[in-house]
């Protein structure tokens, strides 16, 4: 397929707009480094000495796993497969419902840093320990993706520099994670929210003026299919429906609100539990606005390639990079724009980077060092900040990441009849009637044929599914160990001691 065109590129006045996303980033650090210079404890710098209040941490609740994925792949989701991506904002009550009212009481009255210092309480200390070591390399690999793979899209489209983009967010991230601390990392995640919001209404409303209105957009994607809101399905092998959503969606997130140690970590910095509960409720605020914004970006996005889908026609070799260029097709007219569209993208991966940096600093301290050592606090807190400055280095280079989907349901239509343009290198005329094999019906084909047994069944099961099986199995399994060893009546104390502290 012939080399994608070039339809614009990053001027001066986007590169700015990067830049002071950038320089305010860091400067907010500075700031927190200088008022927290009596901060002299681990604690303080790691859990901004549980004096936060509700509205900055839940607004750094939403942005902690809104990353550059987030703002790059949820539109190309919404234009391959439906705006049903939008259920998800059911899903997202009932995770902060439980993760409020189930698992916050119990890791707030504990008083931990560390949420894997709980499996040493109900366990013991190796249990603890397995569990820290596989949090910090799953989180080292996945910062990697999340620095390295929007760069790559965005690289791709707009022509920004690769390593110059991966290197200044490394370093902007490091330097004020290690300046300021919890404290630092809130408050930075306050502004970028704003700025990954700002990011998307610039896209929105530029192509609500280009396509005639908000119900002209609707109206396209009505027609063609993307409005599937209430697809009420049963089979485990379709993608996404109301059931897998829903149900899916619930214990995806509850794993990452209800005990991730990057969120956990959030909500107990609160000086109160009253304002933990109240962050996490306010967040769920943050997390409607952000999916509303990402799903209608997608519907856009439909609406202004319904006729030339530039992914099928060789426009662009990704889909993660589908919304970069709508961005510069849209708004290479108004420097700055696409540079704020690019800050938002960037501000989510520093957000996602630097809850990660922050989490994985105090795991290290609190399970793996304090443990085993004398240290004093002072000397902690020093190490809680060179950690800090060596993590993000770590996740920059362990970065390539392959993963492969099987799953059974297909994307939505999409046509290249609309496209004026005719590729060199094979002759294939993007012109040609609708009613003519396309590459991409051809594509679908070829993949269809000789599937093994289990690519359309188990390999096909909605990715939504595997953490319920996951978490469903490891309690199955752990009460028949538990009932076998004699062990099945202090679960059930345990349990019921929960039970009570929630109540309570």
């Amino acid at each position: 397929m012939a080399a994608s065109p070039v339809i614009g590129s990053f001027v001066a006045a986007d590169y700015a707009v990067f830049a002071l996303m950038l320089l305010v980033s860091a400067a907010i650090g500075v700031y927190y480094a200088i008022v927290g210079r009596g901060q002299s404890s681990s604690r303080e710098f790691l859990m901004g000495g549980q004096s936060m209040t509700a509205v900055p941490v839940a607004l750094s609740l939403t942005a902690s796993f809104m990353s550059a994925i987030t703002v790059l792949a949820t539109p190309a989701e919404v234009y391959r497969y439906g705006a049903s991506y939008g259920l998800f904002s059911l899903s997202y009550v009932l995770v902060v419902v439980v993760s409020s009212e189930v698992f916050l009481p119990v890791f707030y009255r504990l008083g931990i840093t560390s949420t894997y210092e709980y499996l040493e309480i109900r366990f013991n200390r190796a249990t603890r320990l397995l569990g820290t070591v596989m949090f910090i390399v799953q989180t080292i690999l996945y910062t990697g993706i999340v620095i390295y793979a929007p760069a790559l899209a965005l690289n791709q489209v707009t022509g920004m520099d690769l390593w110059g983009a991966v290197i200044s967010t490394g370093v902007v991230c490091t330097f004020y994670c290690a300046m300021g601390g919890l404290k630092a990392v809130v408050w930075t995640d306050v502004f970028q929210v704003g700025i990954m919001v700002a990011g998307f209404l610039s896209v929105i409303i530029r192509a609500v003026v280009l396509q005639g209105g908000v119900s002209n957009i609707l109206n396209h994607a009505e027609f063609g299919g993307r409005l599937n809101f209430w697809d009420f399905d049963a089979s485990p092998l379709r993608r996404h429906t109301f059931w897998t959503i829903t149900f899916g969606g619930t214990f995806v997130w509850t794993s990452i609100y209800g005990i991730n140690q990057a969120q956990v970590q959030r909500y107990i910095s609160c000086k109160s539990m009253t304002h933990a509960k109240m962050s996490l409720y306010i967040n769920l605020l943050g997390l409607w606005v952000i999916l509303l914004c990402s799903v209608f970006a997608g519907l856009c996005l439909y609406s202004v390639y319904k006729h030339c889908d530039p992914w099928t026609a060789g426009m662009v070799s990704a889909p993660d990079q589908l919304m970069p260029y709508m961005v510069m097709d849209i708004l290479r007219d108004y420097p700055g724009l696409p540079g704020l569209f690019v800050a938002a993208a960037y501000s989510g991966t520093l957000s996602t980077v630097s809850s990660s940096v922050n989490a994985l600093a105090a795991v290290t301290i609190e399970d793996l060092i304090k443990p085993y050592t004398h240290m004093s606090e002072k000397n902690l807190s020093w190490t809680s900040k060179g950690l800090s400055e060596c993590i993000i280095s770590i996740g920059v280079f362990v970065r390539n990441s392959k993963i492969c989907l099987c799953l059974l349901l297909r994307p939505l239509g999409l046509t290249t009849h609309g496209c004026n343009f005719t590729t060199a290198a094979d002759a294939f005329n993007w012109t040609a009637s609708p009613t003519e094999p396309g590459l991409y019906t051809t594509v679908l084909q070829q993949n269809t044929a000789e599937r093994p047994f289990l690519a359309d069944n188990w390999y096909s099961l909605s990715y939504l599914y595997f953490s319920p099986i996951g978490t469903l199995t490891t309690l199955a399994v752990g009460l028949v160990v538990s009932l076998l060893s004699g062990t099945l009546s202090q679960m059930v104390v345990l349990l019921l001691t929960i039970l009570h502290v929630v109540s309570n």
